[in-house]
């Protein structure tokens, strides 16, 4: 079955060339140009993802993603904005925004963002039944918490805590900090995190990954406390205390 994609863009000639591309590669589009639309849309009928410009009249995609977030909404968001700070980017991730594209974008660029989404929320396999063991006692799996740099996480439950603070984190940042605690004191590099977490490289000018480590970086810090998440030049990113 195609997927469903909800697009809300109030600017008609970016609209209906996006909606004939999206419809092009494969999905069931439905298009609208402001958020009160988007919003009722999304209501009636939830979409398996949403393609929300940030700057539309009235409601805009920001305040969109937040009421659907408020709602326990949490199907994929991908933000298609002209805005180009990093304030102005974090302010979408702030809002419970997974990814954003910006503009003017390539439509291959989009379909990428949009795959990686899709893949991300996409229910596993059943696995295979096994037989149930004669007696078992223990109450939660071997392994099932990873730990490095002060930082517990249980990735069964989507929790994570930096010593007895638990962290509130977005899908994207708790995949971040999975991936790096899995891996830490070592230096993993831009193209090995991009292909990991988003299944796809945006290559050495994207600042995607820039953002959401300064993001995941606000909500890790403590004051007095020794940063976690380090900067190796040229290079990527390594979890390690101190």
């Amino acid at each position: 079955m195609p997927h469903t994609l909800l697009l809300a863009e109030d600017d008609r000639a970016i609209r209906n060339a996006l909606e004939r591309a999206l419809t092009l590669e494969g999905y069931r589009v439905t298009a609208v140009a402001d958020g009160v639309e988007a919003l009722a849309q999304a209501h009636r009928s939830r979409p398996d993802v949403l393609v929300l410009d940030v700057m539309m009249p009235g409601i805009d995609g920001l305040q969109v993603c937040r009421v659907l977030r408020a709602e326990g909404d949490r199907t994929p968001v991908l933000m298609l904005t002209a805005l180009v700070e990093t304030a102005d980017r974090i302010a979408g991730l702030d809002a419970g925004a997974d990814d954003y594209v910006v503009k003017p974008f390539d439509v291959e660029e989009v379909f990428a963002r949009l795959r990686a989404l899709l893949r991300r929320v996409a229910p596993a396999p059943a696995p295979a039944p096994v037989p149930e063991p004669v007696a078992e006692t223990r109450t939660e799996p071997p392994g099932r918490f990873l730990e490095a740099a002060g930082l517990r996480m249980d990735p069964q439950a989507r929790r994570a805590w930096r010593g007895g603070r638990e962290l509130e984190l977005t899908r994207t940042e708790f995949e971040l900090l999975e991936l790096l605690i899995r891996h830490a004191g070592i230096v993993l590099d831009h193209s090995t995190i991009y292909d990991r977490i988003w299944g796809y490289d945006f290559g050495p000018g994207s600042k995607n990954l820039a953002v959401y480590v300064g993001y995941l970086r606000r909500k890790l810090d403590e004051p007095g406390a020794p940063q976690l998440i380090h900067t190796v030049r040229g290079v990527g990113y390594v979890l390690r205390e101190g």
